[in-house]
């Protein structure tokens, strides 16, 4: 299949657009279904752009943005530009009026065309790009003093054209994982585990905790004893090691530049990418 603009949207915390040589020299020379249960800003899958997908994301927001973009693109194109056209001379004044405006919606559930233009216009002008949210799901990243245009239109265009083959739903991993089969393929980019108890922040109000990542592990074993083509990755911690090590996967450990840090000395560092097969 050929959607050769196809790229990520968004900036997405853990993003693994540099590790991506790496994930497909790792990848199952053949297999059925593609599922993505955290899909993120979809580097993966803009890069595979696998026939028979299924991708997912407990963010709604995020998910609603994919939904616009396969269904009314030129609407959702529409929205997103007259926002990049009505930037007032204050910058940081207009993106936190937006940012007000955006969090309104999501309070009242309004997941259209309207909350996914400035879902993407706030990520773009939003602090490195960092989706975050508070302890009532507000989205809170400061602005980043950037007036460039949100999307790219042939972007969009390309990426709305391969996802009109592609399931795309919200809600727990688990649950987008049921009808993962022998054969299938699934891909694991879950939020990263803590690098110590006090440096976690997640993107969603629901968070994803150290239990979290007891269920996902469970999960990787089930989705094995199926049948299942399982690939994850995550920070390469004593955490990420002791859930699955022993059990005869295939655990590489990669460096990687972390750009979203705040302090640029602790930009470096290491991830495991861990296969079943």
């Amino acid at each position: 299949m050929n959607h050769s603009s196809a790229a990520p949207f968004v900036k997405w915390a853990g993003g693994k657009r540099q590790l991506l040589s790496q994930i497909k020299e790792r990848m199952p020379e053949k297999y059925n279904h593609y599922f993505e249960p955290f899909v993120g800003g979809g580097a993966v899958t803009f890069e595979l752009l696998p026939a028979n997908a299924l991708i997912n994301d407990i963010n709604k927001a995020l998910i609603n943005a994919y939904k616009q973009i396969c269904s009314v693109p030129e609407a959702f194109l529409k929205a997103v530009k007259k926002l990049d056209a009505e930037m007032w001379e204050d910058g940081k004044e207009y993106y936190y009026f937006l940012r007000e405006s955006y969090n309104h919606k999501l309070m009242k559930a309004e997941y259209d065309v309207e909350l996914a233009a400035l879902f993407v216009f706030i990520n773009k002008h939003c602090f490195n790009g960092l989706y975050r949210v508070n302890g009532k799901g507000l989205f809170n990243v400061p602005y980043n003093n950037s007036r460039r245009a949100s999307v790219d239109e042939n972007v969009i265009m390309d990426i709305s054209e391969y996802l009109q083959g592609v399931t795309i739903i919200d809600g727990d991993f688990e649950a987008a994982c049921k009808d993962a089969g022998k054969a299938d393929f699934i891909f694991l980019d879950s939020p990263y585990a803590p690098l110590n108890s006090a440096s976690f922040e997640s993107y969603t109000k629901e968070g994803f905790d150290i239990e979290s990542h007891k269920r996902l592990a469970k999960l990787f074993d089930e989705l094995t004893a199926r049948g299942c083509y399982c690939m994850l990755t995550n920070h390469n911690t004593d955490l990420i090691n002791e859930l699955y090590d022993n059990k005869g996967y295939r655990i590489d450990v990669v460096s990687v530049k972390r750009m979203i840090n705040s302090d640029a000395s602790n930009r470096t560092g290491e991830e495991v990418i861990i296969c079943n097969y």
